[in-house]
This record gives C-alpha cells, sequence and structure tokens, in this order.
C-alpha cells in the first residue's frame, strides 16, 4: 500500500484544522478515547457541536486563540492508501512552520474562504508550493454551506485562482468546493453541491496518481552506512547501506562514487536480507560492489549515464528559520541527504517577496521566515541536481555548528 504526505495551507480562519478533523472523523479515523476527549473539550461551544479542529490544533496557545501556531502531523489510513497529513499554520510569522511541513509534500490542499475569495495568504502559499515543486495542487473553496453552496461563488473563485497558478507556474490543479464544518464532500459526494460532477476530498486523495512524480532516470544512491561485519562467515563482506533517492539501479550497472569519482560495477543488490536483480526508488537497500574501495557515509554512488553536478559554490533559495540573523560572512555546515560539510555564505543576492514574487536587492541580512537568493562556498565539493528538476538531491539544510540547531532549508538552483 502506497503513502500519500499532503498538506493543508491557507489563510487564518480558513478552515484548515476543521477539514482534517472532518476527514479523520467522517473515515472513522477517530479513536473511542479521542472522540470521549473531544467531546469533553468542546462542551464550550453554544451549539454543542463537536470542535474537530482541537484534534490538530494540540498546543494550548492554539487553542486559546484558535488558530493554528505549528506543524501538526496526523496519520490514517482507508483500504487504498496510507496518509500522513501536515496541518501548516497560516500566519505570515509561521511561514518557516509551513516551509518545513511542505518540504516533502506530495500534495498540498490549499483552501479558500468562499466568502472571502483568493486572499493575500492565498497566494504566498501558493507561491510556496511553486518555489518547493510540490507536484499535487488541490483548491478547496470551503464555507460553501455560507454563500448557499453557490456554483457562481466557486466558479469565480476558480477564475481568480487560475491567474494565480499561470503566474507561479503551478500545473496539476484539482478545484473542490467543500464544506468542512458540514461535511459536504470531503468523504462522500454531498447532495448540496449536486452540481459539482468531480469526486469527494477523499476519493481525490486516494486515486493521485504519484508513480510519476519519482524520478527513475537518475540514479542516486546516498550511502547511510558502511557494513562490515568482519566475522569467519562474512569476512570479506563490504556493503553500502542506505535509500535510493532516484533512479534504477541493476547488478552489473557501472557506477561512479562521488566526489571522489572512484569507479567500480554493482556486484549485488540486496533487499530484505535477499539479492535481487534490481532495485528502484524509494527503496532502501545494500549495494556491493566489485572493488573495495574507500567510501564512508556521505558519499554518493551514482551511474555513469546520468552524473550529478560536482561544486563547491552553490546558488540556493533559503528560507531562514533563526531568530538571529543570515549575514554574509556566517559559517555554518551544509547537509545535503547523508553528506555534511562546513560551509560560508558567501553572498545574499535579493530577498524574495513571497506576495509578489519581487525581488528586493538592498538588504545586507535576512531575518526570520525570510526567503532569499544566496550563494553558500563549501570545504569539499558537494554531488547535488537542480532542486526543480530533482527535488531528493536538490534540497539541503544549514545547521549552527554550535547549537546543532536547524537555521536554513535551502533548494538549490
Amino acid at each position: 500500500m502506497d503513502l500519500l504526505r499532503f498538506i493543508t495551507a491557507g489563510s487564518v480562519d480558513d478552515g484548515k484544522s476543521t477539514l482534517i478533523g472532518r476527514l479523520l472523523f467522517d473515515s472513522k479515523s477517530i479513536l473511542i478515547d479521542q472522540l470521549e476527549a473531544l467531546e469533553k473539550q468542546s462542551r464550550n461551544k453554544e451549539d454543542g457541536e463537536i470542535d474537530l479542529a482541537l484534534l490538530t490544533d494540540g498546543l494550548r496557545a492554539e487553542r486559546e486563540q484558535g488558530i493554528t501556531i505549528d506543524v501538526a502531523y496526523k496519520y490514517f489510513s482507508t483500504p487504498r492508501r496510507k496518509f500522513i497529513i501536515a496541518d501548516a499554520p497560516g500566519h505570515i510569522q509561521y511561514t518557516r512552520n509551513m516551509v518545513t511541513g511542505a518540504s516533502n509534500a506530495n500534495l498540498i490542499v490549499i483552501l479558500v474562504d468562499a466568502r472571502n475569495g483568493v486572499a493575500e495568504q492565498t497566494r504566498r502559499h501558493s507561491i510556496i508550493a511553486s518555489l518547493l515543486n510540490i507536484p499535487h495542487v488541490v483548491v478547496a473553496i470551503n464555507k460553501m454551506d455560507l454563500v448557499d453552496y453557490s456554483q457562481d461563488v466557486f466558479n469565480n473563485i476558480v477564475i481568480d485562482y487560475a491567474e494565480i497558478a499561470r503566474l507561479v507556474g503551478l500545473k496539476d490543479i484539482t478545484y473542490l468546493p467543500i464544506s468542512a464544518l458540514k461535511g459536504d464532500n470531503i468523504v462522500t459526494k454531498s447532495a448540496n453541491l449536486d452540481w459539482f460532477e468531480g469526486p469527494a476530498l477523499l476519493e481525490l486523495l486516494e486515486n493521485v496518481q504519484l508513480e510519476k512524480d519519482i524520478n527513475l532516470t537518475h540514479p542516486r544512491f546516498p550511502v547511510q552506512y558502511v557494513i562490515r561485519p568482519q566475522t569467519e562467515d562474512l569476512h570479506d563482506y563490504r556493503g553500502y547501506a542506505g535509500k535510493i533517492i532516484s533512479g534504477i539501479y541493476k547488478r552489473g550497472d557501472a557506477v561512479t562514487v562521488l566526489p571522489a569519482g572512484l569507479k567500480s560495477t554493482i556486484e549485488a543488490i540486496e533487499t530484505g536480507g535477499k539479492e535481487v536483480e534490481e532495485a528502484f526508488a524509494p527503496q532502501s537497500v545494500v549495494l556491493r560492489l566489485v572493488d573495495d574501495l574507500d567510501i564512508s557515509r556521505g558519499d554518493v554512488i551514482v551511474k555513469n549515464d546520468y552524473p550529478p553536478q560536482m561544486k563547491q559554490e552553490l546558488e540556493v533559495l533559503l528560507c531562514w528559520m533563526d531568530n538571529k540573523p543570515l549575514i554574509r560572512g556566517n559559517k555554518y555546515l551544509l547537509q545535503i541527504n547523508s553528506r555534511t560539510v562546513r560551509s560560508v555564505v558567501k553572498e545574499i543576492e535579493y530577498r524574495l517577496d513571497v506576495n509578489t514574487l519581487e525581488k528586493n536587492y538592498s538588504l545586507k541580512q535576512a531575518g526570520l521566515n525570510d526567503i532569499v537568493k544566496a550563494t553558500i562556498k563549501t570545504a569539499s565539493p558537494v554531488a547535488f541536481d537542480s532542486y526543480k528538476d530533482l527535488q531528493a538531491n536538490g534540497g539541503a539544510i544549514l545547521i549552527d555548528e554550535t547549537s546543532n540547531v536547524t537555521v536554513g532549508a535551502c533548494m538549490i538552483q
């Protein structure tokens, strides 16, 4: 059974947490004790209804203010697919939280309040979805019950959003009229929206095609662990364990180990304790090579046909996540997959306005939640691909050397 990771985004009070709560409630994915706790916590509601937003808004500050602050993750499954949901905050001051939640999502659900139409936050989250290269977008036009389930209101919002999608370059977009509070078009089709011919949200999520999202043409295998049992039975055994992040590997393939540039051939591929003829992304495997090479954690085994780029200077779009500002000359650890190298911020070119896509070239530093274009120089060469072309090998993080805190999320250009 495959896994779909998706994130909800939108303006404050558009109903993101309620949507997730309704999805879990109507698909019978809430445990009895969770339901009892929700009923107790919802007693202050005048109409006596269960406040489904409390399922994801777990922080005390979130419940007091009725907003989402941190990213909350929820897990559920249906007979067709497993799901991991990330409920992202809507406020601009929590942009870093939204970027964190969306960084490995297959799909984003952008909520739009049917009464207000496309808002500033809608544009911001659409731009972030485009920057993070999220392959599938669902525009859920919520609170249709408050506009009498009007088809005209829905159509006008679709027209407005289509222009934003064109400007920021979003492609696979599905529009969906819903009411998270009433449960219209969430798990089952609603009679109130009989003019809408598309599927309900859950049916849509169950049938999103994920196979085409995996890059099978550019083989990349970052080594996570070198296996050397050195027992009597396995005296000469040397295996390289890790996850194939893209591409296909077969026994007998000619490969190169980067950054050293060493050449060899795949002798065997093991997965689940058995040898197989081939393996592909996103499988976790052990590769054994014909030659005994000096390979360690952080090296990348690639096939000779499609080599990645090897450079010490990286141009990145960077979301800054620390309260301390990012200043030119600051030194950090840069981690891409399993490889960690020392680095320095050589240049900050501009800050990107996530509302308008305008570029501010006059700034000297970046603050919390800023998205900037920067040049980072590493102490040794790094094997990478453009984030747009191969997301799995084009994303990196910056780590503060003294505190080990992740301070920046990078999309290599």
